[in-house]
């Protein structure tokens, strides 16, 4: 049973705020807290489906390391994000590794829990559907921007969306972004040493101010200005 705080703080994620309140009650009562220290594997990929999870404190990454060692890397998850359900939908290995990136609070709805409940309501597979197509759209418009935007755009929409909790936040409370640059780097498939230079221009146009593996966002307005922007 979750405390009264948790509760709180999953109300500000817009997908569990949308949720049936027979749903959310659910959640509540049949999640489990677990603690992840920095580098732990919350699942690795190939690994068969265990249930879903939210991250409550910490930081999670999402990726890849083929076997020569060459990290990809799809996304940080922090509070209060939802991952891993894409392996419930497709019931398939896990696609991907999640492995945290600092000490972690996660909460996790072991399998049988959602599968039973699935099975008795199944019309809250819409309410999955919706958390695994929310995914799917940051992809497709991720692929778009490669295809059609320069760097700087690209660099911009990606710490909107991080801003925005990959559209998990049901508003932006945190203008300050944990990030390393070489993680940066990783997700967007470019040099570090390009994404230093173009954190620097944003810097100098008084949209951001770069620290020690941080990124203080100034001007949203004018990030959300260059990151839709399209040649």
């Amino acid at each position: 049973m979750l405390n009264s705080k948790d509760i709180e703080l999953l109300n500000n994620n817009l997908w569990y705020s949308q949720l049936p309140e027979l749903f959310q009650q659910f959640i509540q009562q049949h999640s489990a807290y677990q603690s992840y220290e920095r580098d732990q594997a919350i699942f690795r990929s190939g690994d068969a489906f265990n249930g879903i999870y939210a991250v409550l404190e910490g930081r999670v990454r999402l990726g890849y390391i083929d076997i020569e060692g060459n990290e990809s890397v799809a996304a940080i998850v922090e509070p209060i994000m939802w991952f891993g359900e894409i392996s419930l939908v497709d019931q398939q290995p896990r696609s991907h590794d999640a492995i945290a990136v600092t000490t972690c609070r996660i909460l996790q709805i072991p399998d049988h829990a959602i599968q039973n409940m699935l099975n008795d309501n199944p019309q809250f597979w819409f309410h999955i559907a919706q958390l695994t197509s929310q995914k799917l759209r940051l992809a497709f418009l991720e692929l778009i921007s490669i295809q059609t935007q320069h760097i700087q755009q690209r660099l911009a929409q990606r710490l909107v969306f991080i801003l925005n909790g990959y559209g998990n936040h049901v508003q932006i409370e945190n203008n300050t972004i944990h990030l390393s640059q070489e993680q940066l780097a990783l997700m967007l498939k470019c040099s570090r040493q390009t994404i230093n230079q173009e954190l620097h221009a944003l810097e100098q146009q008084g949209i951001l101010k770069i620290a020690f593996k941080k990124i203080e966002i100034l001007n949203i307005e004018q990030l959300y200005q260059i990151a839709q922007h399209h040649d």
